[in-house]
């Protein structure tokens, strides 16, 4: 895994729901980054953490590992489609406003080429394509370190307030 960045040490579990409601989308990742808000525990399952915010703009990485592969000795679908599900909608995470929060309406991927164990790092960049009242979409892709794409997603989000 050469040029790879390690994943931070994180606490893990998950937030009070009264204390991140205090925070903007935007903040509560950052504090998840900086340690103030512990990581979802997905996090350390996966292997997979934010490298990167942005306004409607976020990179995760992700490292897989053989404890991912399925019987074909690939790693398995499931992976990226979490990769990919996680910065797409952390990607919209980052545009909500205090009080603010989404869920999935339906994500969509499609496997360009297969991840073997030692692919070594990936990184998920996705981005919001638009943000209404009360849906927003998000694309993204997940390369390697040379820039080969190995999937690509995208996802709708329903937005509310309360």
């Amino acid at each position: 895994m050469n040029g790879a960045v390690p994943m931070p040490e994180l606490s893990f579990g998950l937030a009070d729901p009264a204390k991140a409601m205090t925070m903007s989308g935007r903040e509560q990742l950052e504090a998840i980054v900086a340690g103030r808000l512990p990581a979802p525990p997905i996090v350390a399952t996966m292997q997979q953490w934010i490298g990167e915010i942005g306004e409607g703009r976020i990179v995760f990485l992700a490292d897989p590992h053989p404890r991912y592969l399925n019987p074909m000795g690939l790693i398995h679908g499931g992976w990226t489609m979490a990769l990919l599900d996680s910065a797409l909608g952390c990607a919209v995470q980052s545009l909500l406003t205090v009080g603010e929060s989404y869920v999935s309406l339906g994500t969509e991927v499609k496997f360009i080429r297969p991840i073997h164990a030692d692919t070594g790092q990936l990184r998920c960049e996705a981005q919001v394509e638009s943000r209404g009242g009360r849906t927003a979409t998000a694309s993204g892709r997940v390369t390697d370190r040379d820039g080969r794409l190995f999937a690509t997603g995208t996802t709708t989000c329903f937005l509310s307030k309360g």
